[in-house]
């Protein structure tokens, strides 16, 4: 009986470690990529803004330019204007 009633409790256990792990990841399409020299088109898409873009292509033959996914990404529909 005891041998049962641990088997339970770890099947049980086992369950509920596999339902409370987290999903996958969300992919994340940033605004800005760094294209030239070695890069290639769309070259490295990391990047939150424009500045910090430009920081990194700082000193090197590369340059930024706005991520073709981001800019050709499906709208979200719904009411456009929030406040009315």
């Amino acid at each position: 009986m005891r041998n049962a009633m641990l088997a339970m409790l770890a099947l049980l256990s086992a369950g509920a470690a596999t339902l409370a792990t987290t999903g996958p990841a969300a992919a994340v399409v940033y605004p800005y990529c760094i294209q030239g020299w070695g890069w290639g088109i769309p070259g490295d898409c990391s990047y939150r803004s424009y500045d910090e873009c430009m920081a990194s292509a700082s000193g090197r033959n590369v340059y930024c330019n706005i991520n073709p996914r981001f800019a050709f990404a499906r709208q979200r529909r719904g009411r456009p204007y929030w406040d009315y």
